[in-house]
């Protein structure tokens, strides 16, 4: 029993270990910035097959290349998304840190703003692999999520603290257990949430 026990834990921490390896390799394959939201989207419908839908006897390398592929346009597209508004926000901070004294009333609505933004950006993952949706309707669901949930969004925070922290205190874990752990933790936490949320009718799992 107590070596079942331990045969189980070890693959688990191979799994996840194997699959970071396999997110950092096919984020280089697609030169870092054509690759990042497809290999990131992969290692989060990884971590779905395990812990939402129960799966665990699948060649882990041939499903995250067939996931990196599927979508691989449509998420660069979200990409481009993200990075145009994310710089778009960069730049208005900018200029508000540079002039506090003339444009001090913007600064609370873009504080909100970017705040908005990193929740959603956050949660996009999650609920692109798990549903089926027009473009913007993922921006708008990953959103809804994020407000709907104070204590997975709190707890998603303090997982990525925790995992920075390690990786300052043992940097040689940043190969092997950062990416893979967060989209794990996440997909727990967001599980919570799928169950607890009316999804409307036109929208539906994957």
């Amino acid at each position: 029993m107590a070596f079942n026990k331990l045969h189980h834990i070890g693959n688990w921490i191979y799994n996840v270990a194997f699959v970071n390896i396999l997110w950092i390799i096919f984020t280089i394959l697609g030169l870092g910035i054509f690759g990042v939201f497809p290999a990131t989207a992969a290692m989060f419908a990884i971590a779905r097959k395990w812990l939402i839908l129960g799966e665990r006897d699948f060649n882990i390398l041939q499903t995250f290349w067939e996931y990196y592929r599927k979508d691989f346009f449509k998420l660069n597209g979200f990409a481009l998304f993200f990075f145009v508004i994310g710089y778009c926000l960069y730049f208005n901070a900018a200029f508000l840190v540079l002039n506090p004294g003339s444009f001090q009333l913007l600064i609370p609505g873009t504080i909100i703003i970017i705040i908005a933004y990193v929740m959603t950006l956050l949660f996009f993952f999650p609920v692109f692999v798990h549903y089926n949706m027009k473009f913007f309707q993922y921006i708008k669901q990953a959103f809804m999520i994020a407000v709907y949930s104070p204590f997975e969004l709190i707890s998603t925070i303090l997982t990525i603290g925790l995992i920075v922290a390690f990786m300052a205190w043992i940097p040689g874990i940043i190969p092997l257990f950062t990416g893979s752990v967060l989209a794990v933790c996440m997909t727990l936490l967001v599980n919570r949430t799928y169950k607890r949320i009316s999804i409307k009718a036109e929208i539906y799992a994957r």
